[in-house]
């Protein structure tokens, strides 16, 4: 079964779906879209110095994005404003990135595939470690679910049910640089942020609870994998894009729903 590349990559973007769909769901309600955009960005570094030193793409992506994510971590709140750190170490790492691979002497590699993805390219030891870390994402959230949820609704709230809100802030991080380091290959690092934002924007006029929302969200991203990339062969379009856009017409069918709606009980 998994011989056939279509089969590989739907099983691929499926996997990807169900780590970003919960994850993402903290993401829209913190506001912490330009977060993941900045973290996939800084990526990019980790793929450079993952091809120079002749290892696993994995990870060399996971690392920097970890680090990236700590350190805007604990700088924030220290006389740096959030959006300032993350534009300067996003666009930083990014671009020291572009040069690391400008030196790789006798490595030719596809950046594009990287910024993009290439998820027909996926192979059997891709899959596994997208569906590993898809199941240690998932695992870490389903975990913690109840005291990120706390966290997220209110920090006082969190502290006085005895759940430290900085931790719960590091748990979200880690899982955010395993999902962008998972799905690099996949939608690339440009496209990891909608896949993380858009499933769950488009869940959230759908659901009644948090546990509804993530759940909406892995369906709406699933299927956005699998119609996207059927579309993607049918019309000979790019792969990656094809999967955003086809979440980005759930999103807008949603969104006109909850319009016709709130218009219907006026």
């Amino acid at each position: 079964m998994l011989d056939d590349f279509m089969t590989r990559a739907t099983l691929a973007g499926i996997g990807v779906a169900l780590a970003a769909a919960p994850l993402g769901s903290f993401v829209v309600w913190r506001r912490m879209a330009y977060f993941g955009d900045a973290t996939a960005h800084a990526a990019i570094l980790g793929v450079a110095l993952s091809l120079a030193l002749e290892i696993s793409i994995f990870p060399g992506a996971v690392a920097i994005a970890l680090l990236m994510a700590l350190t805007v971590s604990t700088l924030s709140g220290r006389g740096y404003a959030m959006d300032t750190l993350l534009g300067v170490l996003a666009h930083s790492a990014l671009a020291f990135g572009l040069v690391a691979v400008s030196f790789l002497q006798g490595i030719r590699i596809d950046l594009m595939a990287y910024l993009f993805g290439d998820i027909l390219a996926v192979s059997r030891t891709d899959l596994s470690v997208i569906w590993g870390g898809a199941v240690l994402v998932a695992g870490l959230i389903a975990w913690r679910w109840s005291a990120l949820l706390t966290a997220t609704l209110n920090a006082e709230l969190a502290y006085a049910s005895g759940i430290d809100p900085k931790r719960e802030q590091l748990v979200l991080t880690l899982a955010l640089a395993i999902t962008v380091a998972v799905a690099i290959k996949v939608v690339g690092v440009l496209l990891i942020a909608a896949m993380l934002i858009i499933p769950a924007a488009a869940a959230r006029p759908l659901a009644r609870t948090p546990e509804a929302m993530a759940l909406i969200a892995a369906c709406i991203g699933a299927g956005s994998a699998v119609i996207g990339l059927r579309a993607a062969y049918v019309l000979d379009t790019p792969a990656g894009p094809s999967i955003v856009c086809v979440a980005a017409l759930a999103f807008a069918a949603t969104s006109l729903l909850r319009l016709l709606g709130r218009t219907a009980t006026r």
